[in-house]
């Protein structure tokens, strides 16, 4: 165990217990008996299984952090920036032409094309005359509070390993996301919520799956909560009591459950996983009367909805997650992370485009559009954005020649792509990085994964190489041995 005064910590197994007992003793009727017992029959006395070592909440932030929550929004399968944010002029000029002076092409196919303009014009928006194609009409009205990270790089143009770096820091599954982390080195705002909360695209789930949001080697409730977001449905399944049940019978059955539990915990004392899944029951059991609250927009103007995009068939779906995340974010959730596109590798419904980028970017583009932009706004002028981070990413970029002779799309590209970020801390209108000529590799200030989370944890008060969990002998790390904070995009 490390000694050090960092943010690695580790519960007292004895307090482990008496937190057990007091729990177990004090639930034994009401509402939390009633939520307890039932989930405690579903699953068995002691299924399932909870991270040991360190666990709770950090005292105190390394300095006075710049934002209090973070919205995290990620589109996977490779949004092209030289179509989106990043105007080349010389990629117009040299349409048609192979790209040459490079070194060796390797792009994820093998089939290099030849140079392609960007299948969409360019304009400039705002008093920072930031160029935004097309695709993007709602947020270039955002642009003078976006901050700008145009050559961004990482490790894999692989989907799955991609997917896991920007989530987690690793290219392998099993690590614990952003959002895990910031739960565990800060704690929750709101006992009645999760502090993590994922709401996935309605049509399925991106590469990885849930590999995206794990907890990893942290502890069991540092995993992110995914919500259903498929309309009409619960978004926590299951957490109605059903009324077939008497409030009576389910605090009968408890009370025989409790006698269990402690048998259970004399025998075992220090193991904390039945204390991880009855601190999971607990909340579920908070969850019953929190959770309709949040999710209901009836308090809701119809401007604001419409602000959104709610009052449009096409944009509803993502436009309710994103006005949920702001709802959530009010209500003390930590970290909100929104997905926009899905269904595992399936280019009708993500942004891998292979074949014809103008079809799927614009089938894409309108489903992010006017629903992230509404968020920004509705952020900006509830004055939340002055202590929220607001975070748009993909996996990697595309390239900038075709994928193969006359082809109407272009292959992954891990080598240089364009993030944003918007809210607390932040220089807005500032573009930080430059790619070269025609995007396809960085001119000037190459930003890899890790720096950027040693900027979002540096944001919320955290010192990225302080921040650590005591793991198979290691003092493990969001940013690994990598990463340094991006002092010039800071306020």
């Amino acid at each position: 165990m490390s000694s050090s005064t960092d943010y690695t910590m580790f519960d007292n197994p004895r307090q482990v217990l008496l937190d057990r007992r007091r729990f177990l003793t004090s639930t034994a009727s009401g509402l939390g008996a009633v939520a307890l017992s039932s989930l405690l029959c579903r699953e068995g006395l002691a299924g399932g299984s909870a991270a040991s070592g360190a666990a709770g909440p950090l005292s105190a932030t390394h300095h006075v952090p710049r934002a209090r929550r973070v919205i995290h929004v990620f589109s996977p399968g490779g949004v092209s920036h030289v179509d989106t944010f990043d105007y080349r002029p010389e990629l117009n000029r040299m349409d048609g032409r192979k790209l040459t002076g490079k070194g060796q092409l390797d792009p994820f196919f093998g089939r290099p094309g030849v140079l392609r303009k960007s299948f969409f014009p360019f304009r400039q928006y705002g008093e920072s005359g930031t160029w935004v194609s097309d695709l993007f009409p709602h947020l270039a009205t955002c642009v003078d509070d976006l901050t700008f990270f145009h050559a961004v790089v990482t490790k894999s143009s692989s989907h799955t390993p991609a997917c896991f770096q920007m989530n987690t820091g690793f290219t392998q599954a099993g690590y614990p996301g952003l959002g895990s982390w910031l739960s565990y080195g800060l704690g929750t705002m709101n006992e009645e919520l999760p502090t993590f909360v994922v709401l996935p695209d309605h049509r399925g789930l991106p590469n990885g799956g849930t590999n995206n949001w794990t907890n990893g080697f942290l502890p069991a409730r540092h995993q992110g909560t995914a919500f259903s977001t498929k309309q009409n449905t619960s978004p926590v399944p299951n957490l109605a009591t059903p009324e077939s049940v008497s409030p009576r019978a389910r605090s009968q059955a408890l009370e025989t459950l409790a006698g269990f539990n402690r048998n259970f915990a004399r025998r075992h004392p220090g193991d904390d996983e039945l204390a991880a899944r009855i601190a999971a029951y607990e909340l579920a059991a908070r969850m019953q009367t929190s959770i309709p609250e949040a999710v209901d927009f009836r308090t809701e103007t119809r401007e604001t909805q419409q602000l959104y995009g709610m009052d449009d068939e096409r944009t509803a779906g993502f436009a309710r997650n994103c006005l949920l995340a702001r709802r959530l974010i009010e209500r003390g959730v930590q970290f909100v992370q929104l997905y926009n596109g899905g269904a595992l590798g399936s280019p009708r419904i993500n942004w891998d485009a292979h074949e014809d980028l103008v079809r799927n970017h614009n089938n894409q583009g309108i489903l992010l559009d006017r629903p992230l932009a509404g968020l920004l706004q509705d952020l900006k002028r509830r004055g939340m954005l002055e202590d929220t981070l607001v975070l748009w990413t993909s996996e990697f970029g595309r390239t900038p020649f075709t994928q193969g002779e006359g082809g109407l799309g272009r292959d992954h590209h891990p080598l240089c792509f364009t993030v944003w970020m918007a809210g607390a801390g932040l220089k807005p209108g500032l573009h930080y990085g430059q790619s070269d000529e025609v995007g396809y590799q960085p001119a000037e200030n190459a930003t890899t994964v890790y720096d950027l989370h040693a900027t979002i944890l540096h944001l919320l008060g955290i010192d990225h190489e302080r921040l650590t969990y005591y793991h198979n002998g290691i003092d493990r790390r969001l940013t690994d041995v990598h990463g340094h904070v991006i002092q010039d995009v800071l306020a």
